[in-house]
């Protein structure tokens, strides 16, 4: 199986600006960066370097969104930023925008969210399809102890896909979300892979001291790990609990063509310019392992 190796950009190296980042990338073995924003300039310095711009940050519609704010007037400004933001992008050529819903309200019951989402999404899908845009949801279930998050488990996957059917709105596979979780991530992959439209590669170790320590709710003194809630921790590909060989697998016979774009948060790759590099160069290298 052949992928295109990416990644998102830590924010050590994203303080160096979008040049930097593409020439250690290209030097690096890294071949598609997922971006924040992308205007001509980003798209000018990607492909100077030979880099394919991966997905691109919907605005306005990561993490606290008034998408699916209480006031109607907030959502349908907020879906016309997105829309528009969409046009341009089609414009320029990208294909992928990357999505994770948490209400602006973050104590908002999941299942009013949801029915705030079947008013407010489906003219942005309809919007998607008409400039060939993929929406991919993120899994990051939001923060504790809410977890507000539309999308992060199959019985929430199910039900949007229900009232949406149209494969312009998708997931972005990363399976360190459902193993933080307890959900199956290959079983997910499964049962949601036609609906793949990207793929972070990113991994999570069940610390099982901790676990024992705390069970699944958040630890009550404070995690021992960064990208942590106690008896979890994010890291690299490889040193957790993810099965790539069986995912790559999987990926292959569901047809997906994608990369696989290493999120980098994991304690031990973190904090400095240099440990952020090591970090997405052994991630690299794991994923290579199946995906090359």
């Amino acid at each position: 199986m052949i992928n295109k190796i990416g990644m998102r950009i830590p924010s050590k190296m994203g303080a160096g600006g979008m040049e930097s980042i593409a020439s250690w990338a290209s030097s690096n073995g890294i071949d598609v960066i997922d971006v924040p924003y992308y205007n001509e300039e980003v798209k000018a310095v990607l492909e100077a370097k030979g880099l394919e711009v991966g997905s691109i940050d919907g605005v306005g519609a990561v993490g606290q969104t008034k998408l699916l704010s209480e006031n109607e007037d907030s959502r349908l400004e907020a879906a016309e930023a997105l829309k528009n933001q969409m046009t341009e992008v089609s414009g320029l050529g990208g294909k992928v925008m990357f999505m994770c819903l948490v209400p602006d309200d973050i104590t908002m019951p999941r299942q009013k969210a949801f029915e705030i989402w079947k008013e407010t999404f489906p003219s942005i899908v309809k919007h998607a399809e008409q400039q060939n845009i993929y929406i991919a949801l993120e899994g990051w279930p939001g923060p504790a102890p809410y977890y507000p998050t539309l999308g992060c488990t199959p019985e929430m996957l199910r039900a949007m896909f229900n009232v949406i059917p149209s494969k312009h709105f998708g997931i972005n596979y990363d399976p360190s979300h459902l193993v933080r979780l307890g959900i199956d991530h290959l079983r997910a992959l499964s049962e949601f892979g036609e609906r793949v439209n990207y793929c972070h590669g990113k991994d999570t170790e069940i610390l099982h001291d901790e676990l024992y320590e705390c069970g699944v709710i958040q630890a009550t003194f404070g995690s021992k790990y960064d990208f942590s809630e106690g008896s979890w921790r994010y890291t690299i590909p490889g040193q957790g609990d993810v099965n790539w060989g069986k995912v790559a697998v999987r990926l292959e016979k569901i047809g997906y063509t994608g990369p696989i774009s290493i999120e980098l948060e994991d304690h031990r790759y973190w904090g400095s310019l240099e440990a952020e590099r090591q970090g997405i160069i052994k991630a690299k290298e794991h994923l290579a392992i199946y995906f090359k």
